[in-house]
């Protein structure tokens, strides 16, 4: 029997563990006091990358067994900021039922009033509401619940732990880190939904066609694809864009944000006829075909 759910999952979680590992390094070893606040800016990028695989996780546990899937989430806890089940009841149980109604949608990018958030006012207002979002889809949930809660007080207590051994080290290599990847996922996520009134799942996400982006997120990119499907793993959501792909508008794609894009970051990007035929072409069929225009078609889309 393998301890992964799927076989892809596996680099990743080495991954995760080798940046908690050097998180843990700087906490027991770092002296002077500039060297935490350096490893704070340096981890911003990389932790909120690893949102998006805590994020897939909480759909898809990597592991099979509760045990290991309990020890990743605290691992997940100090870089993410995101506990236990916090995604699974304010993202799975919340914003996937919801997201199309903004008067209930968990992630709501629209104001009482009908009109649109701005980037700072949805960023603040989705990060400080998140955990007590979380508990009132909990209240529902009482199973999911408990392990939130239980979880949730053992990564308080673990945190205590390490403020009470060096409070210095603490504050910069978890405690901000976390606060600053749940706003940086928090503002990663207006891009996913913002302005779109809808009520069909095909045209009420925004795509990123991006292989470096899709790369580092696990195919996060592919969004309208995981929003019809959103138990599907990671690894399968491309083909099924492709399935999707004459069905969602050509203008619901973005450019990726920073670092992969540092001049037009999340703009939005319009596909042409032959490039949204080049999508609809199976997976491998791309990959095999050396005459598929994926490469020189899509280059404006995915550069």
């Amino acid at each position: 029997m393998t301890l992964f759910r799927h076989p892809e999952d596996r680099i990743p979680v080495l991954l995760f563990s080798c940046v908690f590992a050097l998180d843990l390094t700087v906490y027991f070893t770092a002296h002077s006091w500039w060297f935490p606040i350096l490893w704070l800016g340096l981890g911003i990028i990389p932790k909120g990358w690893i949102s998006a695989w805590n994020h897939h996780h909480q759909h898809v546990t990597m592991f099979r067994h509760a045990l290991p899937n309990r020890l990743l989430e605290i691992m997940f806890g100090f870089q993410t900021g995101i506990t236990s089940h916090a995604w699974f009841l304010h993202h799975v149980l919340g914003h996937h039922r919801n997201y199309l109604d903004q008067e209930k949608d968990e992630s709501r990018w629209m104001r009482p009033d009908g009109t649109a958030m701005g980037e700072l006012e949805y960023s603040l207002s989705t990060a400080l509401t998140a955990y007590p979002r979380a508990f009132k889809v909990g209240l529902k949930h009482p199973k999911a619940l408990r392990v939130f809660l239980g979880m949730g007080a053992l990564q308080v207590a673990l945190l205590g732990l390490l403020f009470w051994h060096n409070w210095y080290n603490a504050l910069f290599v978890f405690l901000l880190p976390m606060c600053v990847s749940l706003y940086v996922t928090a503002w990663a996520t207006y891009f996913h939904h913002s302005g779109l009134v809808t009520k069909e799942h095909a045209e009420a996400s925004y795509n990123i066609l991006h292989r470096g982006y899709n790369l580092m997120t696990g195919n996060l990119g592919y969004h309208t694809a995981h929003h019809t499907k959103h138990g599907l793993h990671w690894s399968k959501l491309p083909e099924l864009h492709a399935q999707m792909a004459r069905d969602i508008p050509p203008t619901l794609y973005r450019q990726p944000g920073i670092p992969f894009v540092w001049s037009g970051s999340e703009e939005k990007v319009v596909l042409s006829t032959d490039q949204v035929e080049s999508l609809a072409q199976p997976v491998s069929a791309r990959a095999s075909d050396s005459h598929a225009p994926a490469d020189s078609q899509l280059k404006d889309a995915t550069a």
